[in-house]
């Protein structure tokens, strides 16, 4: 049992699945936990075990982060508790069903959840971290971020948004002592699936990866300094030369004139 605490981790969507795993794997790491999710009773439960199991502080904060005065409770914690070394932003939800089948209003509330709940949870930490020195952020993307025609688009552009957010937090934050990493799971069995309307048991089991072992790798990667982590990827050359791609492309997207194959005539400079 570890005695020395390395500071408190906020993790969100807490109460079952990959941030279940996460408070279970930071708590025997030597962290003290914020858990947060809407479920007392499963955060109750999973703060009873660990507490027993860990001996760590587990502090349970029931919240719904699509709800505005509950997702500024969750703000006010990270900005006010300076133990907290370590933000998890898991919370969020997805949709399987194309544009034409799916409820506007529904995808109204996973842009809120997936994307305007974990900038604004960032928001909160940030200036705490980079004050103190030290802090890290880790984002739960998808493979849908680069692979948008897998699921649903307005989920795939959600999490697109957390990988490029991550980009930008690297690029700002590396120099403050700040650790950012975005986490890719493909086909995870937790109850994401039945909530979306696809039981995880009409998946092909090849590529359904456990919760455990999707939050084991993912923490093996934080640990070798990745800043994108793709649990299920077998050779991790394959996303280093497409990510030197884009960022090679990157070098050339901004000029004077149209690229020659659109056959616009050069006008006058403004």
């Amino acid at each position: 049992m570890t005695t020395q605490s390395k500071g408190t981790a906020l993790i969100t969507g807490a109460s079952s699945g990959i941030g279940a795993v996460y408070a279970d794997r930071l708590a025997r790491r030597g962290y003290d936990l914020i858990i947060v999710a809407r479920s007392r009773g499963k955060l109750d439960q999973l703060a009873a075990r660990l507490t027993t199991e860990t001996g760590r502080s587990i502090e349970v904060l029931t919240a719904d982060l699509s709800d505005k005065r509950d997702l500024e409770r969750v703000e006010q914690t990270l900005k006010q508790d300076a133990t907290i070394t370590l933000l998890v932003n898991n919370a969020g939800f997805g949709a399987f069903a194309p544009l034409l089948d799916s409820e506007v209003n529904r995808m109204d509330e996973m842009i809120s959840l997936n994307i305007r709940a974990l900038t604004r949870l960032t928001y909160a930490a940030v200036p705490g971290f980079v004050a103190r020195g030290t802090g890290t952020i880790v984002n739960i993307s998808s493979i849908v971020a680069i692979s948008p025609e897998t699921l649903n688009g307005v989920y795939g552009g959600s999490k697109a948004y957390v990988l490029a957010f991550s980009h930008s937090l690297q690029h700002e934050l590396a120099s403050k002592g700040i650790r950012i990493q975005a986490v890719l799971p493909g086909a995870t069995a937790t109850d994401f699936w039945e909530t979306g309307g696809v039981p995880v048991h009409n998946l092909p089991s090849a590529i359904v990866m456990t919760a455990e072992n999707l939050v084991d790798a993912a923490l093996a990667g934080l640990d070798q300094g990745e800043l994108v982590t793709i649990p299920a990827l077998p050779d991790k050359e394959e996303w280093d030369r497409f990510e030197a791609a884009r960022r090679d492309m990157s070098t050339r997207l901004s000029r004077t004139n149209p690229a020659a194959r659109y056959g616009v005539k050069e006008l006058a400079k403004a």
